[in-house]
């Protein structure tokens, strides 16, 4: 009996579905969701179409048109947009980051790493996205994958000055510009 309701319990987890979850850590309002279909994309569009001055992206893969296009939109809107990406993101093939290059969204290629691993967004110095989903739809749809939106800007002041240590140390892609 004990194995079969260990069995049942391990399986609940396994077919539950992804969610998404607020709550306040220490005074800091957070979001939280899970891939995959758990609304992370939808979660980062939304903040992103509510960002009025400065979205400052760090991605490793970064292949998402959905969340791209609203990159681009942001930075049609005026609002201050650049993304440092990991080196493999140079080529052609990898839509999102072809996307925004094409947009004329300023992006850099940080290949002073065997990785460039981060996936963060900073929007107006007091909102960061961040968790181990990649800017992809198998981020999305096929993997398990978590997401954090926190609110807070001393927080965002931290991820900021290291995104900055980042682009100080990455090639500027000058082909769309």
């Amino acid at each position: 009996m004990k194995n079969i309701l260990s069995l049942l319990f391990c399986l609940v987890f396994l077919w539950a579905p992804a969610f998404a979850s607020d709550l306040t850590l220490h005074d800091t309002p957070v979001q939280i969701y899970f891939s995959p279909d758990g609304g992370a994309q939808a979660a980062i569009i939304n903040a992103l179409d509510a960002a009025r001055e400065s979205v400052c992206v760090q991605a490793y893969s970064f292949t998402n048109v959905k969340i791209a296009k609203a990159l681009a939109n942001a930075f049609r809107r005026g609002v201050k947009v650049e993304a440092v990406l990991d080196q493999t993101q140079q080529d052609e093939k990898y839509a999102g980051a072809t996307y925004i290059r094409k947009a004329h969204v300023p992006v850099y290629f940080d290949a002073m790493h065997a990785v460039a691993h981060n996936k963060i967004m900073i929007i107006d110095n007091e909102t960061v996205i961040t968790g181990s989903f990649n800017f992809t739809n198998a981020a999305e749809k096929d993997n398990a994958e978590n997401l954090l939106v926190l609110h807070d800007k001393a927080l965002a002041k931290l991820y900021m000055a290291n995104w900055l240590l980042h682009k100080e140390h990455s090639q500027k892609d000058a082909r769309y510009l």
